[in-house]
């Protein structure tokens, strides 16, 4: 019977490189809002799938990233539920492993909603929409308060994860490139993750708000993290310079979807 590996390998691979065009997408979109007339103009993974169907064959991209969208929620149950990544059983990597699959679960239900684009059934209540309406629902219940400041720090603490791994770079331990490819492969990387933790920072901060004041309104999705960053001293480069790390992350993605390695379970 034939090894169902190679099939894995390449949708795990497929799935890094959708990642990589809704990141490079978002950080596009805000990179050009940020240094225009206007302002910063930021959006989230929904947002940025609908940007795909305006544009030249946009609904046979959305298929192949959708398609991606679900090999890359398989690869991450692979990698929480049979430990494709030998993490082992500790405690830090199975709280890692934990992430995991609350990732898997996240890029499902963002590959249903690309299929649901092509089909034209779909519908985008705006960036943190649907995080906002769940935190309502959570402040409704007993202690939902204090559920609500947990669901804060572990964002928060996602985000500071995701800056030791910029600074430590020890997510190249997971890279299979040579010294050459090292030089530009590593540095987007650094940007990349660099960038993401310190959105991840602010909508965990916002969280936190909206739980010290029960009001649901507070949260904020990834666009509005973007733009809370204009509101402060040097704003537009502020937001110029995630922005950036944002693009820098997508194109990441395509480095990992070729170096990445993956063995996928048997």
């Amino acid at each position: 019977m034939p090894s169902p590996r190679p099939a894995l390998e390449l949708l795990a691979r497929l799935g890094y490189a959708a990642r990589g065009v809704v990141n490079l997408v978002i950080g596009v979109l805000a990179l050009v809002g940020a240094f225009g007339p206007g302002g910063g103009q930021a959006t989230d993974s929904k947002g940025a799938l609908q940007e795909l169907l305006l544009h030249p064959f946009g609904g046979v991209l959305l298929g192949v990233v959708a398609l991606g969208l679900f090999g890359f929620a398989l690869w991450r149950g692979m990698q929480s539920l049979l430990d494709a990544d030998n993490r082992g059983h500790g405690g830090k990597a199975m709280a890692v492993r934990g992430g995991q699959l609350v990732s898997a679960f996240a890029y499902v239900s963002l590959g249903v909603f690309a299929v649901s684009l092509l089909i034209g059934n779909a519908t985008h209540s705006g960036d943190g929409q649907s995080a906002r309406d769940w935190t309502r629902w959570v402040l409704e219940k007993p202690a939902g308060e204090l559920l609500v400041a947990a669901a804060g720090v572990i964002v928060a603490g996602v985000g500071f994860a995701m800056l030791y791994l910029a600074w430590s770079r020890a997510f190249t331990r997971h890279l299979r490139c040579s010294a050459e490819a090292s030089r530009w492969v590593i540095p987007l990387g650094q940007v990349g993750f660099a960038a993401r933790g310190v959105v991840f920072l602010i909508i965990g901060a916002f969280i936190g708000i909206a739980a010290w004041q029960s009001d649901a309104s507070e949260v904020r999705g990834l666009g509005g993290a973007l733009l809370a960053l204009q509101q402060q001293p040097f704003g537009r480069a502020l937001f110029g310079l995630v922005a950036l790390g944002l693009a820098a992350f997508g194109t990441f993605e395509f480095a990992e979807a070729r170096f990445r390695r993956i063995d996928a379970p048997g």
